[in-house]
């Protein structure tokens, strides 16, 4: 239970290292958009990688190879999806969540946030982030794919293109 091997110990050290080189550089390879804010399917994405690479560093049936393979699979779906998501917008709505559109023209909208399991005292922190103590100075708040709130002031709506995907 404490100790095995010397051999076992060896192993995860340098499977371990090559697992975690093989994996720094894959990212690399894919892009920004792998390490992007997450929404939902970038967290399946982080930690399947994360459960691939545990399993490559303490499971010895797995190889190293076994791994890569794995790794290359999942950040490769990982693009392909993204990249039909950024071209085919009924595509992007499969796998991502739309934003939601929380506070408008200064009124929250009480329904929407018990609907999306948003605490008005959230809709306040978003407010004071930004700058914000005045509501009725707030053209809208904006629940994100990835969760975070983005807040727009009335002074700052212009035509409004920003919202143009917020339902």
């Amino acid at each position: 239970m404490w100790f095995d091997s010397w051999y076992d110990v060896v192993r995860v050290i340098l499977v371990g290292a090559a697992a975690y080189v093989t994996l720094v550089a894959v990212l690399r390879i894919s892009g920004k958009r792998t390490l992007a804010k997450l929404n939902a399917f970038d967290l399946i994405v982080t930690v399947a990688l994360g459960s691939t690479l545990a399993t490559i560093l303490l499971n010895s049936s797995v190889s190293w190879s076994e791994g890569l393979v794995a790794i290359a699979v999942l950040t490769s779906l990982q693009y392909i999806v993204a990249l039909i998501g950024s071209r085919i917008p009924s595509a992007r709505s499969l796998v991502t969540a739309q934003p939601t559109l929380l506070v408008h023209d200064g009124a929250v909208l009480d329904e929407v946030l018990q609907g999306e399991r948003v605490a008005v005292a959230e809709v306040r922190q978003a407010l004071r982030a930004s700058g914000h103590g005045d509501l009725s100075q707030v053209a809208a708040v904006v629940l994100e794919t990835d969760g975070t709130l983005s807040v727009i002031a009335s002074g700052n709506r212009g035509n409004a293109w920003a919202l143009a995907d917020v339902s």
